[in-house]
Protein backbone atom coordinates (compact mmCIF):
# COMPACT_ATOMS: atom_id res chain seq x y z
CA UNK A 1 0.00 0.00 0.00
CA UNK A 2 2.81 2.23 0.74
CA UNK A 3 4.16 1.47 -2.57
CA UNK A 4 1.56 2.78 -4.51
CA UNK A 5 1.07 5.64 -2.44
CA UNK A 6 5.06 6.61 -2.61
CA UNK A 7 4.13 6.25 -6.50
CA UNK A 8 1.54 8.97 -7.34
CA UNK A 9 2.51 11.64 -5.36
CA UNK A 10 0.61 14.78 -6.44
CA UNK A 11 2.33 16.62 -10.02
CA UNK A 12 5.87 14.84 -8.61
CA UNK A 13 8.17 14.39 -11.52
CA UNK A 14 9.05 10.73 -9.97
CA UNK A 15 6.34 9.34 -11.26
CA UNK A 16 7.95 7.94 -13.54
CA UNK A 17 10.86 7.11 -11.87
CA UNK A 18 9.86 4.29 -9.57
CA UNK A 19 13.73 3.31 -7.97
CA UNK A 20 13.45 7.04 -5.92
CA UNK A 21 13.14 6.26 -2.77
CA UNK A 22 9.80 7.46 -0.19
CA UNK A 23 12.20 9.99 1.49
CA UNK A 24 13.33 11.70 -1.65
CA UNK A 25 9.53 11.82 -2.65
CA UNK A 26 8.58 13.30 0.68
CA UNK A 27 11.32 16.33 1.00
CA UNK A 28 10.14 17.17 -2.62
CA UNK A 29 6.49 17.31 -0.98
CA UNK A 30 7.56 19.42 1.88
CA UNK A 31 9.25 21.84 0.37
CA UNK A 32 6.35 22.93 -1.52
CA UNK A 33 3.57 22.26 0.55
CA UNK A 34 1.40 25.64 2.49
CA UNK A 35 0.89 23.37 5.63
CA UNK A 36 4.62 22.94 6.21
CA UNK A 37 5.57 24.27 9.79
CA UNK A 38 9.54 23.40 10.37
CA UNK A 39 12.56 23.37 7.89
CA UNK A 40 13.41 20.06 6.94
CA UNK A 41 15.65 18.76 9.82
CA UNK A 42 14.58 20.91 12.30
CA UNK A 43 13.54 18.76 15.79
CA UNK A 44 11.11 20.36 17.61
CA UNK A 45 10.49 23.99 18.95
CA UNK A 46 12.46 26.42 21.67
CA UNK A 47 9.78 28.73 23.47
CA UNK A 48 10.91 31.75 25.71
CA UNK A 49 8.20 32.46 28.49
CA UNK A 50 6.99 36.12 27.95
CA UNK A 51 4.39 36.27 31.17
CA UNK A 52 3.29 34.28 33.71
CA UNK A 53 -0.91 34.47 34.77
CA UNK A 54 -2.08 32.58 37.57
CA UNK A 55 -2.74 29.70 35.69
CA UNK A 56 -0.50 29.16 32.70
CA UNK A 57 3.55 30.36 31.36
CA UNK A 58 2.99 32.21 28.24
CA UNK A 59 6.29 31.23 25.43
CA UNK A 60 7.01 33.01 22.30
CA UNK A 61 7.63 30.22 19.80
CA UNK A 62 8.40 32.25 16.92
CA UNK A 63 4.79 32.02 15.30
CA UNK A 64 2.63 35.27 15.14
CA UNK A 65 0.58 33.62 18.22
CA UNK A 66 1.84 33.10 21.89
CA UNK A 67 1.85 29.34 23.29
CA UNK A 68 1.20 28.16 26.60
CA UNK A 69 2.08 25.64 29.43
CA UNK A 70 -0.21 25.12 32.39
CA UNK A 71 1.36 25.35 35.74
CA UNK A 72 0.44 22.37 36.89
CA UNK A 73 2.97 20.61 34.46
CA UNK A 74 5.35 22.28 36.59
CA UNK A 75 4.38 21.95 39.54
CA UNK A 76 4.35 17.95 39.38
CA UNK A 77 7.63 17.73 38.28
CA UNK A 78 8.70 19.71 41.24
CA UNK A 79 9.98 22.87 38.30
CA UNK A 80 9.92 26.14 38.59
CA UNK A 81 9.73 28.73 35.95
CA UNK A 82 10.37 32.45 35.35
CA UNK A 83 10.16 35.14 32.40
CA UNK A 84 13.17 34.93 30.11
CA UNK A 85 13.12 30.84 30.92
CA UNK A 86 13.87 29.05 27.35
CA UNK A 87 12.51 25.73 27.52
CA UNK A 88 12.11 23.13 24.53
CA UNK A 89 8.27 22.11 23.35
CA UNK A 90 5.86 20.68 21.79
CA UNK A 91 2.62 21.39 20.10
CA UNK A 92 0.07 19.98 20.71
CA UNK A 93 -3.05 22.11 19.48
CA UNK A 94 -5.05 25.34 19.98
CA UNK A 95 -6.90 26.36 22.91
CA UNK A 96 -10.40 27.90 22.18
CA UNK A 97 -9.05 31.67 22.52
CA UNK A 98 -6.17 30.90 19.63
CA UNK A 99 -2.77 30.19 22.14
CA UNK A 100 -0.91 27.43 21.00
CA UNK A 101 -1.18 24.53 23.85
CA UNK A 102 2.31 23.16 24.27
CA UNK A 103 3.72 20.22 26.16
CA UNK A 104 6.81 19.11 27.83
CA UNK A 105 6.13 15.35 28.15
CA UNK A 106 9.09 13.21 28.60
CA UNK A 107 8.99 10.77 26.04
CA UNK A 108 12.30 10.50 23.96
CA UNK A 109 12.39 11.22 20.42
CA UNK A 110 14.28 9.09 18.60
CA UNK A 111 17.24 10.51 17.00
CA UNK A 112 18.36 7.73 15.10
CA UNK A 113 17.29 4.68 13.12
CA UNK A 114 18.85 2.09 16.48
CA UNK A 115 16.74 3.89 18.55
CA UNK A 116 13.33 3.44 15.84
CA UNK A 117 14.20 -0.32 15.77
CA UNK A 118 14.02 -0.64 19.58
CA UNK A 119 11.10 1.69 19.80
CA UNK A 120 9.47 -0.65 17.13
CA UNK A 121 10.88 -4.18 18.39
CA UNK A 122 9.41 -2.75 21.75
CA UNK A 123 6.16 -1.75 20.76
CA UNK A 124 6.42 1.57 22.77
CA UNK A 125 4.52 4.89 22.07
CA UNK A 126 6.89 7.82 20.30
CA UNK A 127 6.39 11.30 20.04
CA UNK A 128 6.56 13.16 16.87
CA UNK A 129 5.16 16.10 15.03
CA UNK A 130 2.86 16.16 11.95
CA UNK A 131 4.44 18.50 9.53
CA UNK A 132 2.51 18.24 6.31
CA UNK A 133 -0.75 16.66 5.09
CA UNK A 134 0.39 14.50 1.86
CA UNK A 135 -1.85 12.07 -0.16
CA UNK A 136 -3.35 9.16 1.69
CA UNK A 137 -2.16 10.48 5.04
CA UNK A 138 0.06 13.12 6.75
CA UNK A 139 4.06 12.91 7.15
CA UNK A 140 5.23 13.09 10.71
CA UNK A 141 9.06 14.08 12.07
CA UNK A 142 10.02 11.49 14.60
CA UNK A 143 13.63 12.22 14.80
CA UNK A 144 13.12 10.66 10.88
CA UNK A 145 9.96 11.47 8.28
CA UNK A 146 7.53 9.05 8.74
CA UNK A 147 4.42 8.27 7.20
CA UNK A 148 1.13 8.14 8.92
CA UNK A 149 -2.07 6.92 6.91
CA UNK A 150 -5.27 8.57 7.21
CA UNK A 151 -6.78 5.68 8.20
CA UNK A 152 -4.83 5.34 11.69
CA UNK A 153 -4.11 9.26 12.36
CA UNK A 154 -7.56 9.26 14.59
CA UNK A 155 -9.02 11.90 11.92
CA UNK A 156 -12.74 12.08 11.37
CA UNK A 157 -11.92 13.45 7.77
CA UNK A 158 -9.70 15.82 6.03
CA UNK A 159 -10.64 18.82 7.88
CA UNK A 160 -9.80 17.53 11.14
CA UNK A 161 -6.87 15.65 9.89
CA UNK A 162 -5.25 19.24 8.68
CA UNK A 163 -5.94 20.86 12.14
CA UNK A 164 -3.35 17.93 13.53
CA UNK A 165 -0.58 19.93 11.16
CA UNK A 166 1.76 21.36 13.95
CA UNK A 167 0.81 18.97 16.28
CA UNK A 168 3.09 16.95 18.66
CA UNK A 169 1.47 13.80 18.96
CA UNK A 170 2.31 10.36 20.71
CA UNK A 171 2.90 7.29 18.21
CA UNK A 172 3.69 3.61 17.67
CA UNK A 173 5.89 2.24 15.19
CA UNK A 174 3.98 -0.38 12.56
CA UNK A 175 6.59 -0.75 9.86
CA UNK A 176 10.30 -0.53 9.72
CA UNK A 177 12.76 -1.08 6.40
CA UNK A 178 16.21 0.71 7.72
CA UNK A 179 17.50 -0.15 3.83
CA UNK A 180 14.84 1.69 1.71
CA UNK A 181 14.51 4.37 4.61
CA UNK A 182 10.11 3.36 4.99
CA UNK A 183 8.97 4.15 8.29
CA UNK A 184 5.23 4.05 8.92
CA UNK A 185 3.49 4.95 12.21
CA UNK A 186 0.30 4.77 13.85
CA UNK A 187 -1.79 6.98 16.14
CA UNK A 188 -5.09 5.76 16.32
CA UNK A 189 -3.69 2.44 18.15
CA UNK A 190 -2.14 4.82 20.45
CA UNK A 191 -5.02 6.82 21.32
CA UNK A 192 -7.48 3.51 21.62
CA UNK A 193 -5.25 2.38 24.39
CA UNK A 194 -5.28 5.78 26.14
CA UNK A 195 -9.09 5.73 25.89
CA UNK A 196 -9.30 2.45 27.51
CA UNK A 197 -6.84 3.06 30.05
CA UNK A 198 -8.56 6.65 30.91
CA UNK A 199 -11.70 4.66 31.32
CA UNK A 200 -10.59 1.82 33.23
CA UNK A 201 -9.16 4.48 35.87
CA UNK A 202 -12.65 6.42 35.62
CA UNK A 203 -14.22 3.29 36.53
CA UNK A 204 -12.17 2.86 39.16
CA UNK A 205 -12.69 6.38 40.42
CA UNK A 206 -16.21 6.97 40.73
CA UNK A 207 -18.39 6.19 43.64
CA UNK A 208 -21.79 5.58 44.54
CA UNK A 209 -23.44 8.67 45.74
CA UNK A 210 -20.87 11.08 43.81
CA UNK A 211 -22.47 14.12 41.77
CA UNK A 212 -20.61 14.27 38.47
CA UNK A 213 -20.59 16.88 35.44
CA UNK A 214 -21.21 15.25 32.00
CA UNK A 215 -22.47 16.13 28.72
CA UNK A 216 -25.87 14.61 26.63
CA UNK A 217 -24.22 12.42 24.14
CA UNK A 218 -27.06 10.72 22.37
CA UNK A 219 -30.44 9.77 23.88
CA UNK A 220 -33.10 6.61 23.23
CA UNK A 221 -36.35 5.48 24.06
CA UNK A 222 -35.47 4.29 27.53
CA UNK A 223 -33.08 6.76 28.64
CA UNK A 224 -29.69 9.28 27.87
CA UNK A 225 -25.99 8.21 27.27
CA UNK A 226 -24.22 11.26 29.03
CA UNK A 227 -20.17 11.55 28.27
CA UNK A 228 -18.91 12.22 32.45
CA UNK A 229 -14.76 12.33 31.77
CA UNK A 230 -14.50 9.17 29.00
CA UNK A 231 -17.06 7.40 29.95
CA UNK A 232 -20.38 6.79 28.98
CA UNK A 233 -23.50 6.01 32.02
CA UNK A 234 -26.73 6.26 31.77
CA UNK A 235 -29.60 7.90 32.69
CA UNK A 236 -32.75 6.15 32.76
CA UNK A 237 -36.05 7.92 31.94
CA UNK A 238 -37.25 7.05 35.13
CA UNK A 239 -34.70 8.81 36.66
CA UNK A 240 -34.82 12.00 34.97
CA UNK A 241 -37.87 13.04 36.98
CA UNK A 242 -39.69 13.04 40.06
CA UNK A 243 -42.69 13.93 37.26
CA UNK A 244 -43.51 11.17 34.46
CA UNK A 245 -41.42 11.91 31.43
CA UNK A 246 -42.68 9.75 28.38
CA UNK A 247 -39.15 9.95 26.73
CA UNK A 248 -35.51 11.61 27.30
CA UNK A 249 -35.89 13.73 24.11
CA UNK A 250 -39.20 15.77 25.49
CA UNK A 251 -36.59 17.20 28.44
CA UNK A 252 -33.28 16.62 27.18
CA UNK A 253 -31.42 17.56 23.97
CA UNK A 254 -27.75 16.07 22.78
CA UNK A 255 -25.03 18.86 23.82
CA UNK A 256 -26.87 19.37 27.16
CA UNK A 257 -24.27 20.31 29.79
CA UNK A 258 -25.82 18.05 33.36
CA UNK A 259 -25.42 17.56 36.93
CA UNK A 260 -26.49 14.12 37.99
CA UNK A 261 -26.24 11.54 41.34
CA UNK A 262 -23.73 8.43 40.44
CA UNK A 263 -26.73 5.47 41.59
CA UNK A 264 -24.70 2.42 41.00
CA UNK A 265 -21.23 1.50 39.49
CA UNK A 266 -20.66 -1.87 37.97
CA UNK A 267 -16.91 -2.14 37.16
CA UNK A 268 -17.18 -5.81 36.10
CA UNK A 269 -20.03 -4.91 33.16
CA UNK A 270 -18.51 -1.22 32.69
CA UNK A 271 -21.88 0.48 33.42
CA UNK A 272 -22.58 3.15 35.65
CA UNK A 273 -25.92 4.40 36.27
CA UNK A 274 -26.80 8.34 36.54
CA UNK A 275 -30.26 9.96 38.28
CA UNK A 276 -31.14 14.01 38.00
CA UNK A 277 -34.26 13.46 39.75
CA UNK A 278 -32.55 12.30 43.12
CA UNK A 279 -30.83 15.95 43.14
CA UNK A 280 -33.88 17.41 43.90
CA UNK A 281 -36.15 17.07 46.83
CA UNK A 282 -39.00 14.43 47.01
CA UNK A 283 -42.77 15.96 45.95
CA UNK A 284 -43.84 13.37 48.63
CA UNK A 285 -41.67 14.86 51.50
CA UNK A 286 -44.46 17.49 51.28
CA UNK A 287 -47.47 16.14 50.43
CA UNK A 288 -49.18 15.96 54.35
CA UNK A 289 -48.61 19.69 54.37
CA UNK A 290 -49.91 20.60 51.12
CA UNK A 291 -53.12 18.02 50.26
CA UNK A 292 -55.60 18.23 52.75
CA UNK A 293 -59.11 15.85 52.46
CA UNK A 294 -62.03 17.59 51.06
CA UNK A 295 -59.92 19.69 49.41
CA UNK A 296 -60.98 21.04 45.48
CA UNK A 297 -57.77 20.43 42.98
CA UNK A 298 -56.93 20.29 39.51
CA UNK A 299 -54.73 17.94 37.62
CA UNK A 300 -54.33 15.95 34.29
CA UNK A 301 -55.35 12.49 33.84
CA UNK A 302 -51.64 10.61 32.93
CA UNK A 303 -53.13 6.50 32.83
CA UNK A 304 -56.38 4.90 32.61
CA UNK A 305 -56.44 1.54 33.90
CA UNK A 306 -59.65 -0.89 34.11
CA UNK A 307 -60.06 0.12 37.80
CA UNK A 308 -59.85 3.88 37.87
CA UNK A 309 -57.72 6.88 36.83
CA UNK A 310 -54.53 8.16 37.81
CA UNK A 311 -54.32 12.27 37.62
CA UNK A 312 -50.85 14.30 38.22
CA UNK A 313 -51.59 16.90 40.80
CA UNK A 314 -47.76 18.47 40.31
CA UNK A 315 -44.61 16.78 39.05
CA UNK A 316 -43.98 13.61 40.93
CA UNK A 317 -47.58 13.46 42.93
CA UNK A 318 -50.57 11.17 41.39
CA UNK A 319 -53.79 10.21 42.65
CA UNK A 320 -55.83 7.17 41.99
CA UNK A 321 -59.92 8.25 40.84
CA UNK A 322 -61.60 5.03 41.52
CA UNK A 323 -64.20 3.88 39.15
CA UNK A 324 -66.73 4.17 42.21
CA UNK A 325 -65.43 7.80 42.51
CA UNK A 326 -66.45 8.80 38.99
CA UNK A 327 -70.04 9.21 38.89
CA UNK A 328 -72.61 9.17 40.83
CA UNK A 329 -74.82 7.19 38.45
CA UNK A 330 -74.57 3.10 38.54
CA UNK A 331 -74.48 3.11 34.73
CA UNK A 332 -70.70 3.30 34.28
CA UNK A 333 -68.90 0.47 33.63
CA UNK A 334 -65.45 1.80 32.25
CA UNK A 335 -63.61 4.46 33.18
CA UNK A 336 -62.41 5.24 29.47
CA UNK A 337 -66.43 5.89 29.24
CA UNK A 338 -65.51 9.31 31.88
CA UNK A 339 -62.11 10.66 31.13
CA UNK A 340 -59.66 10.53 29.02
CA UNK A 341 -55.71 10.58 29.22
CA UNK A 342 -54.23 14.33 28.79
CA UNK A 343 -57.36 15.85 30.06
CA UNK A 344 -57.63 18.03 32.68
CA UNK A 345 -59.87 17.04 35.55
CA UNK A 346 -61.34 18.82 38.79
CA UNK A 347 -61.08 16.19 41.23
CA UNK A 348 -61.90 16.51 45.56
CA UNK A 349 -59.41 14.71 47.99
CA UNK A 350 -60.67 11.92 49.82
CA UNK A 351 -57.60 10.58 51.42
CA UNK A 352 -54.11 11.19 51.72
CA UNK A 353 -51.29 8.49 52.47
CA UNK A 354 -47.77 9.84 52.76
CA UNK A 355 -46.42 7.22 53.89
CA UNK A 356 -47.70 4.54 51.07
CA UNK A 357 -47.46 7.68 48.44
CA UNK A 358 -51.08 7.34 47.87
CA UNK A 359 -53.87 9.89 47.66
CA UNK A 360 -57.19 8.57 46.75
CA UNK A 361 -59.28 11.41 44.77
CA UNK A 362 -62.74 11.91 43.91
CA UNK A 363 -64.16 13.45 40.42
CA UNK A 364 -68.05 13.07 41.47
CA UNK A 365 -67.31 15.13 44.58
CA UNK A 366 -66.23 17.67 42.39
CA UNK A 367 -69.48 17.45 40.28
CA UNK A 368 -72.00 17.95 43.58
CA UNK A 369 -74.39 15.53 44.84
CA UNK A 370 -77.29 14.77 43.33
CA UNK A 371 -79.32 13.90 46.60
CA UNK A 372 -78.39 16.52 48.52
CA UNK A 373 -81.48 18.60 47.22
CA UNK A 374 -83.42 15.49 46.67
CA UNK A 375 -86.34 15.74 49.47
CA UNK A 376 -87.09 19.72 47.75
CA UNK A 377 -87.05 18.03 44.40
CA UNK A 378 -88.61 14.82 44.65
CA UNK A 379 -91.56 15.01 48.07
CA UNK A 380 -93.50 11.70 48.11
CA UNK A 381 -96.41 12.42 45.79
CA UNK A 382 -94.47 14.12 42.95
CA UNK A 383 -94.53 13.13 39.75
CA UNK A 384 -91.27 12.08 37.92
CA UNK A 385 -90.30 10.97 34.15
CA UNK A 386 -87.34 9.30 33.27
CA UNK A 387 -86.13 6.37 31.04
CA UNK A 388 -85.40 2.70 32.41
CA UNK A 389 -82.06 2.23 33.27
CA UNK A 390 -82.24 -1.38 33.94
CA UNK A 391 -84.79 -4.32 34.96
CA UNK A 392 -84.41 -6.54 37.74
CA UNK A 393 -86.83 -9.85 38.48
CA UNK A 394 -88.25 -7.45 41.22
CA UNK A 395 -88.58 -4.42 39.42
CA UNK A 396 -87.58 -1.58 36.84
CA UNK A 397 -84.85 1.22 38.04
CA UNK A 398 -85.94 4.57 36.48
CA UNK A 399 -83.67 7.67 36.05
CA UNK A 400 -84.58 10.62 37.80
CA UNK A 401 -81.86 12.47 37.57
CA UNK A 402 -78.22 12.06 36.78
CA UNK A 403 -77.53 10.48 39.74
CA UNK A 404 -80.56 9.87 40.98
CA UNK A 405 -82.23 6.47 40.11
CA UNK A 406 -85.68 5.11 41.55
CA UNK A 407 -87.03 1.57 42.02
CA UNK A 408 -90.82 0.51 40.61
CA UNK A 409 -91.42 -2.71 42.43
CA UNK A 410 -92.79 -5.20 40.32
CA UNK A 411 -96.40 -4.69 42.45
CA UNK A 412 -96.27 -1.26 41.52
CA UNK A 413 -96.13 -1.18 37.77
CA UNK A 414 -99.56 -1.86 37.14
CA UNK A 415 -102.87 -2.17 38.49
CA UNK A 416 -104.80 -4.17 35.86
CA UNK A 417 -103.05 -7.57 36.12
CA UNK A 418 -100.60 -9.37 38.17
CA UNK A 419 -97.04 -8.94 36.46
CA UNK A 420 -94.57 -12.37 36.39
CA UNK A 421 -91.71 -9.75 35.64
CA UNK A 422 -91.00 -6.34 34.68
CA UNK A 423 -90.09 -7.10 31.05
CA UNK A 424 -93.44 -8.05 30.41
CA UNK A 425 -94.41 -4.59 30.41
CA UNK A 426 -91.61 -2.65 30.08
CA UNK A 427 -88.15 -2.20 28.22
CA UNK A 428 -84.70 -0.62 29.27
CA UNK A 429 -84.54 2.80 27.62
CA UNK A 430 -88.11 3.40 27.81
CA UNK A 431 -89.54 6.48 28.85
CA UNK A 432 -92.15 6.40 32.17
CA UNK A 433 -93.76 8.43 34.31
CA UNK A 434 -94.01 7.77 37.96
CA UNK A 435 -94.96 9.12 41.60
CA UNK A 436 -92.46 9.37 44.33
CA UNK A 437 -94.22 6.75 47.17
CA UNK A 438 -90.85 7.02 49.35
CA UNK A 439 -87.91 9.04 49.54
CA UNK A 440 -85.01 7.69 51.91
CA UNK A 441 -81.61 10.19 51.87
CA UNK A 442 -79.29 8.60 54.04
CA UNK A 443 -79.15 5.19 52.37
CA UNK A 444 -80.32 6.93 48.84
CA UNK A 445 -83.05 4.78 47.82
CA UNK A 446 -86.25 6.27 46.13
CA UNK A 447 -89.65 4.24 46.47
CA UNK A 448 -91.69 4.73 42.75
CA UNK A 449 -95.06 3.70 41.61
CA UNK A 450 -96.59 4.06 37.54
CA UNK A 451 -99.81 2.35 38.97
CA UNK A 452 -100.30 4.59 40.64
CA UNK A 453 -100.86 7.37 38.06
CA UNK A 454 -103.50 5.00 36.10
CA UNK A 455 -107.15 6.10 36.66
CA UNK A 456 -109.18 3.81 38.56
CA UNK A 457 -113.44 3.62 39.41
CA UNK A 458 -112.15 5.57 42.67
CA UNK A 459 -110.48 8.20 40.94
CA UNK A 460 -113.15 8.55 38.51
CA UNK A 461 -115.76 8.57 41.76
CA UNK A 462 -113.98 11.18 43.33
CA UNK A 463 -113.65 13.47 39.97
CA UNK A 464 -118.12 13.09 39.63
CA UNK A 465 -118.14 13.93 43.45
CA UNK A 466 -118.00 16.93 45.91
CA UNK A 467 -118.02 17.12 49.82
CA UNK A 468 -121.62 17.18 50.79
CA UNK A 469 -123.21 15.18 48.15
CA UNK A 470 -125.75 12.26 49.40
CA UNK A 471 -124.65 9.13 48.17
CA UNK A 472 -125.97 5.33 48.78
CA UNK A 473 -123.77 2.31 49.89
CA UNK A 474 -123.59 -0.97 51.64
CA UNK A 475 -121.86 -1.56 54.97
CA UNK A 476 -118.95 -4.11 54.64
CA UNK A 477 -117.57 -3.94 58.05
CA UNK A 478 -118.58 -2.23 60.91
CA UNK A 479 -116.54 -2.58 64.39
CA UNK A 480 -116.96 0.39 67.18
CA UNK A 481 -117.26 3.71 65.89
CA UNK A 482 -116.01 3.35 62.10
CA UNK A 483 -117.39 1.64 59.56
CA UNK A 484 -116.46 0.44 55.61
CA UNK A 485 -118.76 1.27 53.26
CA UNK A 486 -118.81 0.31 49.94
CA UNK A 487 -120.21 2.91 47.14
CA UNK A 488 -119.41 1.06 43.51
CA UNK A 489 -117.35 -1.68 42.48
CA UNK A 490 -114.16 -1.04 43.56
CA UNK A 491 -114.99 1.92 45.23
CA UNK A 492 -114.44 2.02 49.26
CA UNK A 493 -115.03 4.50 51.92
CA UNK A 494 -115.00 5.32 55.31
CA UNK A 495 -117.84 6.06 57.55
CA UNK A 496 -118.02 7.77 61.24
CA UNK A 497 -120.97 6.47 63.51
CA UNK A 498 -122.19 8.43 66.18
CA UNK A 499 -123.03 6.70 69.55
CA UNK A 500 -126.59 6.43 69.12
CA UNK A 501 -126.03 4.06 65.90
CA UNK A 502 -124.00 1.36 68.03
CA UNK A 503 -123.42 -1.51 65.90
CA UNK A 504 -125.51 -4.53 66.76
CA UNK A 505 -124.88 -8.10 66.32
CA UNK A 506 -124.23 -9.18 63.10
CA UNK A 507 -127.32 -11.58 62.13
CA UNK A 508 -126.12 -14.46 59.67
CA UNK A 509 -128.19 -14.33 57.01
CA UNK A 510 -128.08 -13.74 53.18
CA UNK A 511 -128.29 -9.96 53.68
CA UNK A 512 -124.89 -9.55 53.93
CA UNK A 513 -124.76 -11.23 49.81
CA UNK A 514 -126.46 -8.51 47.80
CA UNK A 515 -125.29 -8.66 44.13
CA UNK A 516 -123.52 -5.32 43.97
CA UNK A 517 -124.63 -5.52 40.12
CA UNK A 518 -128.16 -4.99 41.29
CA UNK A 519 -127.35 -2.57 43.93
CA UNK A 520 -128.22 0.80 42.40
CA UNK A 521 -131.71 -0.34 40.99
CA UNK A 522 -132.66 -2.56 43.88
CA UNK A 523 -132.27 0.48 45.95
CA UNK A 524 -134.29 2.51 43.66
CA UNK A 525 -137.04 0.16 44.25
CA UNK A 526 -137.05 0.18 47.70
CA UNK A 527 -137.35 4.33 47.80
CA UNK A 528 -139.91 4.44 45.25
CA UNK A 529 -142.02 1.60 47.34
CA UNK A 530 -141.22 3.76 50.73
CA UNK A 531 -139.35 1.15 52.53
CA UNK A 532 -137.15 2.63 55.20
CA UNK A 533 -138.76 5.99 55.59
CA UNK A 534 -141.23 7.60 57.58
CA UNK A 535 -142.26 6.95 61.01
CA UNK A 536 -140.59 3.44 61.89
CA UNK A 537 -136.87 4.14 64.05
CA UNK A 538 -133.99 3.57 61.99
CA UNK A 539 -132.37 0.04 61.87
CA UNK A 540 -128.92 0.21 63.58
CA UNK A 541 -126.10 -0.06 61.26
CA UNK A 542 -125.21 -3.61 60.28
CA UNK A 543 -123.04 -5.20 57.23
CA UNK A 544 -124.77 -5.83 54.42
CA UNK A 545 -127.02 -2.82 55.31
CA UNK A 546 -127.91 -0.39 52.64
CA UNK A 547 -127.96 3.32 53.52
CA UNK A 548 -127.75 6.72 52.80
CA UNK A 549 -124.32 8.57 53.23
CA UNK A 550 -123.17 12.18 53.14
CA UNK A 551 -119.85 12.84 51.75
CA UNK A 552 -117.74 15.05 54.11
CA UNK A 553 -114.14 14.72 52.81
CA UNK A 554 -112.95 13.96 49.30
CA UNK A 555 -108.74 13.07 49.26
CA UNK A 556 -107.50 12.79 45.59
CA UNK A 557 -104.04 12.77 46.65
CA UNK A 558 -104.34 9.91 49.03
CA UNK A 559 -107.82 8.53 47.12
CA UNK A 560 -109.85 8.57 50.56
CA UNK A 561 -114.07 9.09 50.93
CA UNK A 562 -114.82 9.84 54.40
CA UNK A 563 -118.60 9.65 54.72
CA UNK A 564 -121.32 9.99 57.37
CA UNK A 565 -125.08 8.81 57.86
CA UNK A 566 -127.57 10.88 55.83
Amino acid sequence: MLDQDRATGPESPTNNEPNESFGDILTQYEQSHTHRITEPGKKGLEGTVVAITSEAALLDIGFKTEGIIPLTDFQSTGDTVKVGDKLPVSIKGRDPEGYYELSRLKVERPKDWSSLEKAFADKVAILGTITAVVKGGVSVDVGVRAFMPASRSGARDAAEMEKLVGQEIRCRIIKLDVADEDLVVDRRAVLEEEERANKEQRYSQVKEGEIVHGTIRSLTDYGAFVDIGGVDALLHVADISWGRVNKPSDVLNVGDKVDAKILKVDPAKKRISLGLKQLQPHPWDLVAEKYKVGERVTGSVTRVTDFGAFVELEKGIEGLVHLSEMSWSKKVRRPADVVKAGEQVEVVILGVNAADRRISLGLKQALGDPWADAAQKLPVGAIIEGPITSIQKFGAFVQVAEGVEGMVHVGDISAEKRINHPQDVVKVGQVVKAQVLELDIEKRRLRLGMKQLIPTSLDEYIAEHKEGDVVTGRFTDVSGGRAKVELGEGVNAICKLSAEASPKEEQKSGSDKVDLGSLTSMLQARWKSGEGGGGGKPEGPRSGQIRSFRIIKLDPASKKIELELA
